[in-house]
């Protein structure tokens, strides 16, 4: 690509990224006056416990919307485990932790509907269609997939996850929503799934009077990058995370492992200090308060006393939600209740979407 063409190509991503933002705000505003409007879907692999990072950047932004009276959709995709791995892995007790997770954070099961990919055949059976409208350049230029397929080395892509993409417009559009909270990394993979909607209805659904499904819109998410306790990216392989399932002790032996710096002068400077300032970060989140007005408390109290500040934060915070998850963990039978009636009303709206889709391409005998 010449030069030309790069900077065009990147005005163009910009203004387009600008757009999305000005969207997002005025749907923000909308929410506040017309939550009905709006249908939400989001969700996360099982491939490990939630975190700090999970709760800060999506989790109670979840429960903000679900109080909001935004309707929410929430899938535990079992089956994108197997994407860029060869086992599943002790996946029940996974997906059990995150249900414990996702109610003792304050997602009310009365108002979102938790399930499963597994467990919804009908979303998965709109994989079919939804294939026959994208191609195989289109996928590979997916930076979502060209990101996991660099992160799994020098492992052959698995057919999985090169429709990944496809994958996740099935999810969105089953259940019809037209609000999915993303970073601003994701929005490729959202323009896919209007592409996946905007073509199904040019091709099939003509003879309807409207569209079979809407234009997904992004929610952007403004939450901040946050690093793991050893300064590097947080991830679950890493083990640089605190989960939320953890207790006191242990998340106080966590944090007094955390990487900081030399200078026992506590000051928030992402570029110059980014170990401190993560640390102040997560202080922040915990403490709704700006870091930089922590770090002018601690002073001189170096990274003893930002530990401390931090650990005291963090289990104060999570308390309540440790409380309410071990007492759901402590009883099994609740917790496979939930998910099965979750699961119940998935399959409906998902039967009822693939019935659409079959009427408008005319396979319905």
């Amino acid at each position: 690509m010449s030069d030309a063409a790069e900077d065009l190509a990147q005005s163009t991503s910009d203004a387009s990224l600008r757009r999305s933002i000005a969207r997002s705000k005025e749907i923000e505003a909308d929410i506040a006056v017309h939550p009905e409007r709006y249908r939400m879907l989001t969700g996360d692999r099982p491939t490990g416990n939630l975190h700090l990072g999970h709760y800060f950047g999506s989790l109670r932004n979840r429960v903000r919307l679900q109080t909001a009276g935004v309707k929410t959709f929430i899938v535990v995709a079992d089956y994108q485990v197997i994407t860029d791995r060869d086992g599943t892995g002790p996946i029940r007790e996974r997906v059990m932790g995150m249900l414990a997770d996702y109610l003792a954070i304050g997602l009310d099961p009365e108002r979102t509907t938790i399930f499963t990919h597994s467990a919804v055949p009908a979303l998965n059976q709109l994989l079919l269609p939804f294939l026959a409208l994208v191609t195989d350049a289109e996928l590979r230029r997916n930076p979502t997939v060209k990101a996991e397929l660099e992160a799994t080395g020098d492992r052959p892509m698995s057919g999985l996850l090169l429709t990944y993409p496809v994958h996740q417009a099935a999810d969105i559009l089953f259940c019809k929503a037209n609000l999915v909270p993303v970073g601003k990394d994701q929005l490729p993979h959202l323009e896919q799934t209007r592409v996946v909607a905007r073509r199904f209805d040019e091709r099939f659904g003509r003879a309807t009077d409207k569209p079979v499904f809407p234009q997904a819109e992004a929610l952007l998410s403004e939450a901040p990058i946050i690093l793991g306790l050893d300064g590097q990216k947080m991830s679950k392989s890493r083990g640089n995370t605190i989960e939320l399932g953890m207790d006191a002790d242990t998340t106080a032996k966590l944090i007094k492992k955390a990487v900081t710096d030399s200078d026992r002068h506590i000051t928030y400077d992402p570029a110059a200090r980014p170990e401190v300032s993560n640390l102040l970060l997560l202080a922040g989140l915990a403490l709704d308060r700006r870091p930089e007005d922590l770090a002018d408390e601690i002073g001189d109290g170096g990274g003893g006393g930002l530990k401390k500040l931090l650990t005291e934060a963090v289990n104060e915070l999570f308390a309540p939600i440790r409380a309410k998850r071990a007492e759901l963990t402590a009883d099994p039978g609740y917790l496979e209740e939930v998910l099965r009636a979750g699961n119940q009303i998935a399959n409906d709206v998902a039967d009822q979407t693939l019935s659409e889709v079959r009427q408008a391409m005319g396979m319905v005998y």
